[in-house]
């Protein structure tokens, strides 16, 4: 294999070079030569490596001997923090922050939490990684900045929201200027396709503390199931699509319920427009919370507890065949309209965990049976208390319990019980306010 190059100078004088790749091979007697590739458009440096290494094709080691005085280094990586960046830019991230140092730092604090979840000093060690300084034209940082920047987005956390929502919404007004949640939202413009969103979902949940320093911090309902740890309380309010508009940190010890007023009000000042719906679940808008909504004129739709769906049905405003329909729909003189439905998958679910609960009661018996075997002075009446205490924990208490014959435990299913509580498996009832006309049936059970 060699390179074969040749210059030609056209009538006009100008000259042509060209490189090929061949090789050389014998036929008949006769030297053949076959192109393998055509490296005219190769640079001149680079035609000069490849007739290096093929000077040295026996021995390519001779091409590296200079390889101890070389030194590899990674460079700052820059896709990351770029691909990021250009996504908050497009969702109005960056507009929202603003161009000050505060506002970049704020943004860093996004991107960092986007490529690699961490605390302030992990983003600062991160930046030093990446381009980011570069990208976001931003000076040198430390966590102390980061700290002191999270101070800055509390005190303006309002005006950030209410920039976020213009963009999503199209808000034509400017509300760069708008330091107060009055100012904000519905208030300072209109949307310009002429609507406002009328539906907003809520929802809150908690986070547990390790520290007990924050101001927040309280004990309370614990959803992580961390027993003896501290925790703040979470409200997140979206828009229809289920997009985050805002959110708000409480004591730890709130109730769901006693988190909802201020949603209230955000909406009315802040996001609001025309007819609005709340949705929330039935531990969160409730008899005081609907009456706080149609006091703002305000609409919701929700769910109603087990015990109310039995109350109704000893009243005969519903009647169980109702939930043998698709979706089934009843409306009071009031005005109200209640959905029902059941759904069949959730039954299925339902009566697996009722077989699962009664296969562990049977081992549960199982066990005590063969220690009162095993134990002749052990009583029967520790073993049987021992059952019925797991048979309450476990919530069977219903139409399951326990008797003995003798020193030996067995379960007694009440059929009749049983038929009872299963009748209700999968059904539930949606509850709403909303016009019948304005909003079948059916879009209030998909919303």
């Amino acid at each position: 294999m060699y390179l074969d190059t040749s210059t030609v100078r056209s009538p006009t004088g100008k000259s042509y070079t060209r490189h090929l790749l061949r090789t050389s091979y014998r036929k008949q007697g006769k030297v053949k030569h076959d192109t393998i590739a055509n490296l005219s458009s190769c640079s001149p440096e680079e035609i000069k490596a490849i007739r290096l290494a093929l000077r040295h094709k026996q021995d390519l080691t001779a091409l590296v001997s200079v390889k101890d005085d070389l030194r590899i280094k990674q460079g700052l990586s820059v896709g990351a923090v770029w691909t990021v960046f250009t996504v908050a830019k497009r969702l109005g991230i960056t507009a929202a922050l603003g161009s000050t140092r505060a506002g970049k730092l704020a943004l860093w604090q996004v991107i960092a939490r986007v490529i690699d979840q961490g605390s302030r000093l992990s983003a600062v060690r991160l930046a030093g990684s990446h381009l980011a300084c570069d990208v976001l034209n931003l000076e040198k940082f430390n966590e102390d900045h980061l700290y002191k920047n999270l101070d800055w987005l509390c005190e303006n956390q309002e005006k950030i929201e209410e920039r976020l929502f213009a963009k999503r919404k199209g808000l034509s007004a400017c509300l760069s200027t708008c330091g107060h949640a009055q100012a904000g939202g519905a208030q300072a413009g209109k949307k310009q396709d002429g609507k406002q969103p009328q539906l907003f979902l809520y929802d809150v949940t908690s986070s547990y503390l390790e520290g007990t320093k924050n101001s927040l911090a309280a004990f309370g309902y614990g959803r992580d199931g961390k027993k003896g740890k501290r925790q703040i309380v979470i409200g997140l309010l979206c828009d229809e699509t289920g997009t985050a508009l805002s959110i708000e940190v409480f004591p730890g010890n709130t109730k769901d319920t006693a988190t909802f007023s201020s949603q209230v009000r955000k909406v009315a000042d802040r996001f609001g427009g025309g007819e609005i719906t709340f949705v929330g679940d039935r531990g969160m808008i409730k008899s005081r919370q609907i009456e706080k909504l149609q006091n703002e004129g305000f609409h919701y739709i929700t769910a109603i507890t087990k015990p109310q769906i039995e109350k109704l049905l000893k009243t005969g405003l519903f009647q169980m065949s109702l939930f043998d329909q698709d979706l089934a729909e009843v409306e009071t003189c009031e005005g109200i309209r209640y959905l029902l439905r059941r759904n069949p998958l959730r039954v299925e679910e339902i009566a697996q965990t009722r077989q699962s609960k009664l296969a562990a009661m049977q081992r549960k018996v199982g066990e005590q049976n063969l220690y009162l075997a095993e134990h002749p002075r052990a009583q029967v009446k520790v073993a049987r208390r021992k059952v019925k205490e797991k048979i309450e924990q476990l919530r069977l208490s219903g139409w399951l319990s326990e008797r003995a014959d003798g020193r030996k435990i067995f379960l007694v299913e009440d059929t009749a019980a049983l038929s009872e509580e299963t009748k209700l498996d999968g059904c539930y009832v949606l509850k709403t306010d909303l016009d019948k006309q304005a909003a079948p049936k059916e879009m209030v059970h998909d919303r």
